[in-house]
């Protein structure tokens, strides 16, 4: 990077899919592919950006599977809680393995693999220079891995929060599907809303709305699209209060 690079947001919040750490099927954890995400990781860290990731687990378990089968709504979400740590655990050994100190804080408790959430511990370890990865969902069954990482967004206060996908931005209508889908440059949080455009579930949307944290949508395997995003780089799409 030329020193004139310089990053438009101290501190962002990292949105990760479980599938981005499966293999070529989208499940399991693939070494390889967490070893390339904690590569982009580690361009936008060493610009001097402080990271924190959120990340599902639909590479692992997914609690609809469980509950067409008659399981408990509750239950299948716990499950689903406990498989983004494992992921997060997969994450912090590629990033450390790379040389990027990282943390794991999650919100189910456990103690022996990994740190409780603690907001004012989490910001200091960014401040410290360390990735924390947030892990454990909210806490609570009922809410996405989406909301907890508007949730976390905006407790620990992240100038943007990034939501990783495998297209370039969000469109009008699915791109694989149909090839005259429009690419959206930018959006209101309530433009998202009104059209129905699934970025995120409306908790998630909403909680980003009400604190101003504007959201951008990128193709994560693009080389250099997260760093683009950081320095405020057009990239991807931008969703946020819509004053232009």
């Amino acid at each position: 990077m030329s020193e004139n690079h310089h990053p438009k947001y101290k501190r962002i919040l990292l949105k990760l899919s479980g599938e981005a750490l499966g293999g070529a099927d989208g499940t399991g954890i693939d070494p390889k592919k967490a070893h390339t995400i904690a590569g982009r990781i580690k361009d936008v860290y060493g610009l001097g950006v402080q990271v924190a990731v959120v990340i599902g687990a639909g590479n692992l378990w997914r609690g609809t599977v469980g509950m067409a089968y008659g399981m408990d709504r509750t239950t299948a979400d716990h499950m689903g809680m406990l498989a983004t740590v494992m992921n997060a655990l997969a994450l912090r050994d590629a990033l450390e393995r790379l040389g990027v100190p990282a943390r794991v804080q999650t919100a189910v408790h456990i103690n022996a693999v990994a740190e409780p959430y603690i907001r004012l511990r989490a910001i200091r370890h960014l401040e410290k220079g360390r990735v924390v990865i947030l892990a454990g969902g909210t806490g609570n069954p009922y809410f996405t891995t989406d909301s907890a990482a508007a949730l976390r967004g905006a407790e620990i206060d992240a100038g943007l929060i990034v939501k990783a996908t495998k297209v370039d931005g969000v469109y009008s209508a699915d791109p694989v599907k149909d090839p005259n889908a429009e690419r959206y440059g930018a959006l209101s949080f309530d433009e998202v809303i009104v059209r129905k455009l699934g970025v995120m579930d409306l908790t998630a949307i909403t909680l980003c709305r009400e604190n101003h944290k504007p959201i951008v949508v990128l193709d994560m395997w693009q080389p250099g699209s997260l760093v683009r995003a950081v320095l405020g780089e057009d990239v991807g799409t931008l969703i946020d209060d819509g004053e232009r």
